[in-house]
């Protein structure tokens, strides 16, 4: 069927005229729609009781917009919603901004506004406010996201390296590796016999539960760009000690696995969209690990290694399969761009 001008986006929807009215009332607000939204102020009022909140802002560019699991709206959602929750808060609102292109086409703009809306909705957050840029054909690959959001810090909760210690404990809630090796497979348009899925996913609910109902939690992080190695990495050089991981502990789906070593990357460095690290005290280990496992997203959760004292400088050592150990580098660069 034939498009026409009134089914993609122009450089006139983002003039400040009657069609970036029309765009607003009619494709952005139905998928959003909540009261501090509806206002169209230049600001919304939030109204909170917290006196101590968390903020945060996130850029998203991924390649293809849409992939197995996910697309760049729910991508995010669940980055907003993730970077709030390991921070210790409960995500109350978010910002969204659209940098989209002259000529993208109106029912994929309508396919990832509802994706925004629905995984929000899933997070118990709402998008309050938002701005809209039209730029022209080739200028912004499509289509950008840019996000803000804040959160309410949960009571008695209190995270930070200063916190961690020799003994801790290392937990992942789930298999590393998924969202990336989902993108370049994509991206390339790689056939695996196993097809492979992102695991996108707002963190918030699992979260808050562990942080109700455990105690003994010292500092969490999502390990998105430069993967498990990197957050590892952080922690290791922020907190002044080093930390050992058991590579037979680091739950891993056998096909993300087969995808790497084909391709020739290490799944330590790889991207994660739905999964948090949390460094928590030996006496509470179970019982993190028990509230992850009984949550869908903490399902494959583990215990893949502890905090270990310093010998010269800070380092993070993986113990291989045959029983030898190596250091696991801090990555140099993204070696997967455009990965979220």
């Amino acid at each position: 069927m034939k498009t026409t001008k009134n089914d993609r986006i122009l450089l006139a929807h983002g003039g400040g005229g009657q069609l970036m009215d029309d765009l607003i009332r009619h494709r952005i607000l139905p998928s959003l729609k909540n009261d501090a939204l509806a206002v169209l102020g230049d600001s919304a009022r939030l109204d909170l009781a917290s006196g101590s909140l968390c903020f945060t802002t996130d850029s998203y560019v991924v390649k293809p917009l849409f992939f197995n699991g996910g697309d760049i709206g729910k991508l995010a959602v669940c980055g907003t919603v993730n970077d709030l929750a390991v921070a210790g808060s409960r995500p109350v609102a978010i910002a969204l901004s659209l940098i989209i292109e002259d000529g993208f086409e109106m029912e994929l703009l309508d396919r990832i506004l509802s994706n925004v809306g629905e995984t929000a909705r899933r997070s118990n957050i709402n998008v309050v406010t938002g701005d809209t840029k039209t730029v022209e054909a080739g200028a912004a690959d499509k289509i950008f996201i840019n996000t803000a959001g804040i959160g309410e810090r949960l009571a008695g909760v209190d995270l930070g390296f200063e916190k961690i210690a020799i003994g801790d404990k290392i937990l992942v809630n789930g298999t590393i590796g998924d969202h990336g090796m989902t993108i370049i497979s994509q991206r390339e348009d790689i056939k695996f016999q196993s097809q492979l899925k992102s695991d996108c996913a707002p963190l918030a609910g699992l979260i808050g539960r562990l942080l109700e109902n455990t105690s003994g939690i010292k500092f969490m992080r999502d390990p998105t760009r430069g993967g498990l190695a990197a957050t590892l990495n952080e922690i290791s050089r922020s907190s002044g000690l080093s930390i050992e991981i058991r590579e037979t502990d680091v739950p891993i789906r056998p096909a993300v696995q087969a995808a790497a070593d084909m391709l020739g990357f290490d799944v330590l460095t790889i991207a994660n969209e739905g999964k948090f690290v949390a460094i928590v005290s030996p006496e509470s280990a179970g019982d993190c690990l028990s509230v992850c496992r009984n949550h869908p997203l903490g399902e494959d959760a583990q215990v893949i290694g502890e905090v270990v004292e310093t010998r010269d400088v800070p380092l993070v050592e993986i113990e291989t399969r045959i029983g030898g150990k190596r250091i696991v580098q801090m990555p140099y660069g993204r070696e997967l761009p455009r990965i979220c």
